[in-house]
């Protein structure tokens, strides 16, 4: 376990250089030349030439992605065993905790600058025509090498995801649940709910939030919060947003609220867009205005 969370954080620290690529990355007039004139040559092979190093990027993403779903669940494994309650584990394991946090701040950075930029799919797009039509002629390109037809269908059904890290790691935590049967799902949940009460605790109290050093570790513990209350929303029965959640969510969201709203929309948007009960009789209105 410990070796998994030493590789984990040496690829989290290692990948942040890739973000400069999605922030920043637009559809140059060449490659838009070369989708509107498909017969062009020159035009193709420049933006073929374009294309085929961020498919790269992508697909290590795309790996680093069940890397984190494994990681995850080893983490909910360890976070929730017998014999202590999960505030214990949380007080007691507070390194895996961290870890937790980092998978979950990761998750929000990634898909945030994902939503972003509608152009990752478009090129990716043009990617999988340009390889099926030359299959359809019989030549073979060296990059399928690399991203084969298989890897790239498996790899668009991500993208095709708004918030493809979120979604993997939600999965995996309503995986973790059905497959442990004999562990009582409040054992996930109370985990889930501690961490996003903490999370709140400190973004609302003066004395705590004195602590932090950085705005971007305002950014984390805000990004930890709204991570957790998606996966419990996910994997509780009757949802996050429910009067009887464990979560305080008029809280929660009170506290991004407050925040500047341009470093918290992509957060708002989160809750409004990827939780499962926001949309539920049972979610009060006064909730649901809050998130309007």
């Amino acid at each position: 376990m410990g070796n998994l969370l030493k590789v984990l954080t040496r690829e989290i620290e290692n990948y942040p250089h890739f973000f400069l690529d999605f922030e920043n990355a637009q559809p140059t007039d060449g490659e838009r030349e070369a989708i509107q004139n498909p017969n062009d040559i020159q035009l193709q092979e420049k933006a073929w030439n374009s294309v085929c190093p961020l498919v790269v990027r992508l697909k290590r993403f795309y790996e680093f992605s069940l890397r984190l779903e494994k990681a995850l669940q080893s983490l909910l494994e360890s976070l929730t065993c017998p014999p202590y309650t999960p505030t214990q584990h949380l007080e007691r394991e507070q390194a895996l905790a961290k870890e937790f946090a980092e998978i979950l701040h990761f998750t929000l950075r990634f898909d945030e600058l994902k939503m972003r930029n509608p152009a990752i799919q478009n090129d990716f797009s043009y990617y999988r025509r340009t390889i099926n039509r030359n299959r359809i002629n019989n030549m073979h390109l060296d990059i399928e090498n690399e991203v084969n037809n298989e890897m790239a269908n498996r790899m668009s059904l991500f993208y095709a995801e708004a918030t493809p890290m979120l979604k993997t790691l939600s999965n995996a935590t309503t995986h973790f649940v059905s497959e442990n049967k004999t562990l009582p799902i409040e054992n996930t949940t109370d985990c889930l709910s501690t961490m996003a009460s903490v999370c709140k605790v400190m973004l609302e109290t003066p004395e705590y939030r004195s602590r932090f050093t950085s705005e971007e570790t305002l950014m984390f513990c805000m990004r930890v919060m709204v991570g957790v209350i998606i996966l419990y929303d996910h994997v509780h029965p009757v949802g996050a947003f429910s009067k009887t959640s464990k979560i305080d969510m008029k809280g929660c969201i009170k506290v991004l609220k407050e925040q500047p709203p341009d470093t918290v929309e992509g957060l708002l948007n989160a809750l409004r867009f990827t939780t499962k009960h926001l949309n539920d009789e049972s979610t009060s209105k006064q909730i649901r205005a809050m998130l309007q």
